[in-house]
């Protein structure tokens, strides 16, 4: 779905499609990468059928590597492969990652600024039955916190696609975060995405208040769009795929042309995306906003679906928000 330029028409009704979950676009984009790129290894902790690194391994043997359940020595090996120059992208949960192996992705690969692709699968409470333990939901906080490193939130399996090309042929350290779940389709095709680093994607324009969102809150600010287009409220909605380095001109831009600014995201209220952008906005342009998140809490064992609902992380949500922010302004 291509983005709207500013004074365009009003553009078509969102129609709600699921596509494959972001973590099987990885999957499949990796395994394209490793044809032509022969620099590039896979190291995985033993989780690859749900990474989906398999995948990579099936194509490519001589250039995965399982270690086993043990993600501290995982981001070790990557470091040292990629001190000898190949280019290793290292997957597991993303809570095992970025939790586990906090220290050593932090003075072995972000120290060092070396060239390590960090991959973190079933992020956020989406994943549903697996419970807490399995919830990543403070890694982009973690991740942003790692000085030098870009942090990337694709919204769902185009987006993903398009940033797993633009995370490999980046130099230096970068973390993808991928999910369970099939996520709503928010372009037509990768070309549609047309993924850079470091700049949002608008999709939809509005001139009372901004929705920024990134993964599955993609979805459904677009939804969020059509309903409160027919309540009379018009929301600009961008895909901030990029939480580091973030698109502060854009951020900037909606506050100035909108007047207030919404972030919606499926992470703690700390430390993710909704802070950054409000980091940026003081500075640039201060503006009244609101939050959609997980707010200070964990969540519980249920099914994805269940979960997003009770935690507040849906369409109907963000309306809500959206309103309060156009009432409050």
């Amino acid at each position: 779905m291509a983005a709207t330029a500013p004074n365009a028409p009003t553009a078509p009704k969102y129609e709600l499609k699921l596509g494959k979950a972001t973590r099987d676009a990885f999957g499949e984009a990796l395994r394209e990468e490793g044809k032509r790129n022969d620099r590039l290894v896979v190291i995985d902790g033993d989780v690859s059928n749900s990474t989906r690194t398999e995948w990579f391994g099936q194509d490519h043997p001589e250039r995965f590597f399982n270690v086993g359940i043990a993600e501290s020595n995982m981001a070790g090996v990557a470091a040292g492969m990629a001190a000898s120059g190949k280019v290793p992208v290292v997957a597991s949960f993303a809570t095992f990652l970025l939790c586990n192996a906090y220290d050593q992705l932090r003075m072995s690969v972000a120290f060092p600024a070396l060239n390590v692709k960090m991959v973190g699968s079933h992020a956020g409470i989406s994943i549903g039955e697996d419970g807490p333990s399995q919830m990543a939901i403070e890694d982009v906080a973690l991740a942003c916190a790692l000085p030098g490193v870009v942090v990337l939130v694709p919204s769902d399996e185009h987006s993903t696609r398009a940033a797993v090309r633009a995370m490999v042929a980046h130099d230096g350290p970068v973390y993808l975060r991928v999910g369970r779940p099939k996520a709503p389709l928010a372009y037509s095709d990768e070309a549609d995405a047309r993924f850079e680093i470091g700049k949002a994607r608008q999709l939809r324009d509005g001139s009372d208040l901004t929705i920024i969102a990134n993964g599955l809150l993609v979805g459904a600010a677009l939804q969020a769009h059509d309903t409160l287009a027919e309540r009379g409220i018009s929301a600009r909605v961008l895909d901030m795929a990029t939480a580091k380095p973030l698109d502060e001109d854009a951020v900037a831009a909606a506050a100035r042309e909108t007047g207030g600014i919404l972030v919606a995201e499926e992470h703690l209220s700390h430390g993710g995306l909704g802070s950054i952008v409000a980091m940026a906005a003081a500075r640039l342009a201060p503006c009244n906003m609101r939050f959609v998140n997980l707010g200070d809490r964990f969540a519980e064992s249920g099914t994805g679906e269940e979960l997003m609902k009770k935690y507040g992380l849906t369409a109907t949500e963000v309306v809500r928000a959206a309103e309060d922010l156009a009432r409050g302004r």
